[in-house]
């Protein structure tokens, strides 16, 4: 029986797709008489499936070494496109993380849709999310993860398109896809050159091909930037972080898996390429650089927004961040500890910030207040969430900071003061968002705002229960660092910086009517953080700029000199047929004479002295 679960474990990420499926009839208007929810009922039924069939694989993998399926797919002469999965307690606990969580965005999703005509295809795209976020946590092969990453793209452009009646929504949409095909292309190029090079796409085989690699500086530079500029894109980094923001005109329950485990997907990528990484300093040093400027500056611009959903999508930007420098300093398992925390933790956030929005249909700060008494559940949520997310000890947060504390004290100490300065400011931008929210007088459309229904308030307080018992959980998996070595100077440290972040973002001042300051340094420092230090503009005056007047070149040159050419041969092939039908007379001595009048011209032409 054990063997057995372990060889069809490659089935869970099948039970999204299969749900997905099942929803094609309602989703596609064929059934209309039952309404959409059974379409809901469906997938939420696979994904339960999923769930308990990773659990029992978890079960058996749990202290055992790692099992590799392989399924070979294509074999043609000596190219051997197989498909590989890892089947081990790291692996399968990233899927249970992905099918956790989703199975209780879907059953949010149930409460927050509950009004919508398109349920069942946001469902029918939830369980194609699943499935692919699913099968990249299995996945030990680059081929099928790059496979599965264009699936995520596929499906964040479907879902932050799913109200496409709304112009701005079918821009956002827009721009999501067109920023994450930039990195997804440059990985591309990654992907075919590391298969020519190393000869297979298999993780266990690029390890081992990367011990004896030699390659030379240029080329391990160009493969190294290559490989990273994929989860660039997918996990909101600097300079292709823009997307996360566009991204939060789709509904909120997509918003609470791409901001916890979507997002992860492409870190925990960049996790299992570390070993080639290795090959290429530039690249380790591109990823510390990225990692750094993302986690500070997208810090920095997400205490300056006014929309609940940009405040938090921003913060999370941040926290990959540090996963990146992670990463680039070769320590990943503080990486995977910071997204394993940080997804519970945000996961709860954006339900909390669904349930405001749901109620109040409303996602501007500055019209918002006073609804702690009103929504106790919801404000208990965000107020837990917040807790976790920053290093508040005991939970989680604090946990995965102090990993990465404890490892760079002494020998990178840059990196801590990145880290307490990322802690601090999200301490003050979640203490920010309270008052806004929760405190103070309400607002217009607070007065009467009441609690979430029950769909939505079960997988809320389910997730509020996991987030104070993850220290528990942490413990039960040998998360927790050793308590023989204790940096207490660290652990203050920590804790001093939430303190402070907390307390600063309960000084400062909080004017509703969001009146702007009267020097201009301040104004332009406002306005600098709140447009996300102009980057959108920037890219409009450039890379916009250069490709709109570059295509509009190719347009005019297409036009007027290639199809120029093309219609020049036809004229002249029309004008000559004219000219050449009125030397037809059906006189054979006049054909002979024109045949010997062309090939002297011919003769006279090739003897002619050039």
């Amino acid at each position: 029986m054990n063997q057995f679960l372990l060889q069809t474990s490659w089935w869970i990420p099948f039970y999204g797709l299969i749900g997905a499926i099942l929803t094609l009839p309602w989703s596609v208007g064929a059934i209309r008489r039952t309404g959409p929810r059974p379409a809901a009922y469906f997938n939420l039924l696979m994904t339960v499936v999923a769930f308990a069939h990773g659990g029992l694989v978890f079960r058996q993998t749990w202290n055992q070494e790692a099992q590799e399926l392989i399924i070979h797919w294509l074999r043609v002469a000596d190219l051997d496109l197989s498909l590989a999965l890892d089947i081990s307690s790291v692996s399968v606990g990233a899927m249970e993380l992905v099918t956790g969580l989703s199975l209780l965005a879907q059953l949010f999703a149930l409460g927050y849709m509950e009004k919508d005509w398109a349920l069942a295809r946001f469902f029918a795209l939830m369980g194609f999310f699943e499935g692919a976020m699913s099968g990249l946590a299995v996945s030990n092969s680059l081929f099928l993860s790059y496979a599965l990453l264009e699936m995520l793209t596929l499906s964040t452009y479907l879902l932050v398109g799913f109200w496409y009646a709304q112009p701005l929504v079918v821009t956002a949409a827009r721009d999501a896809f067109l920023t994450k095909r930039v990195g997804d292309v440059l990985l591309l190029m990654g992907v075919v050159a590391l298969a020519c090079i190393a000869g297979s796409l298999n993780f266990n085989d690029l390890y081992d091909w990367a011990e004896t690699a030699s390659l030379s500086p240029a080329a391990a530079t160009l493969l190294g930037l290559a490989l990273i500029a994929g989860p660039t894109g997918k996990c909101a980094q600097f300079p292709l972080h823009i997307w996360l923001d566009e991204a939060m005109e789709g509904p909120n329950p997509a918003s609470i898996l791409r901001n916890s485990v979507v997002v992860g997907c492409g870190a925990y990528i960049l996790i299992k390429l570390q070993p080639v990484l290795v090959l290429s300093p530039v690249a380790q040093t591109a990823l510390i650089a990225i990692g750094t400027v993302t986690a500070i500056g997208a810090s920095l611009v997400a205490i300056a927004q006014i929309d609940i959903k940009r405040a938090l999508s921003h913060s999370t930007s941040a926290y990959l961040g540090l996963v990146f420098i992670a990463v680039g300093m070769q320590w990943t398992n503080f990486a995977l500890l910071v997204l394993f925390t940080h997804a519970w933790a945000k996961a709860l956030l954006f339900m909390s910030a669904g349930g405001v929005i749901a109620t109040t249909n409303n996602q501007n700060l500055a019209e918002m207040g006073g609804l702690w008494s009103r929504m106790p559940a919801t404000t208990t949520a965000f107020a837990v969430g917040s807790a976790g997310l920053v290093g508040l000890l005991p939970l989680g947060g604090f946990w995965a900071f102090r990993e990465g504390i404890d490892v760079f004290w002494f020998s990178h100490p840059w990196v801590v003061a990145v880290l307490l300065a990322v802690n601090f400011l999200s301490a003050l931008n979640l203490t920010r968002l309270f008052r806004l929210v929760f405190l103070g007088k309400p607002g217009p459309k607070t007065r009467r705002a009441p609690e979430v229904p029950w769909p939505m308030a079960v997988p809320m307080v389910s997730l509020i229960l996991v987030t104070l018992f993850l220290p528990a959980i942490m413990l039960r998996l040998s998360l927790l660092p050793d308590w023989s070595y204790l940096n207490l100077a660290a652990v203050v440290l920590l804790i001093l910086s939430g303190l402070t972040g907390t307390v600063a973002g309960g000084a400062i001042s909080l004017e509703r009517t969001w009146s702007r300051p009267v020097q201009p340094r301040l104004r332009f420092l406002q306005d600098l953080l709140a447009y996300d230090f102009y980057i959108d503009r920037l890219y409009r005056v450039t890379v916009v700029f250069a490709v709109d007047r570059f295509s509009r070149i190719t347009a005019w040159f297409d036009r007027y000199v290639v199809d120029g050419a093309v219609n020049l041969v036809g004229l002249s092939a029309i004008f000559g047929g004219e000219g050449l039908k009125y030397n037809v007379t059906g006189q054979s001595q006049f054909y002979v004479l024109t045949i010997v009048v062309g090939v002297g011209l011919l003769v006279i032409l090739m003897s002619w002295p050039f």
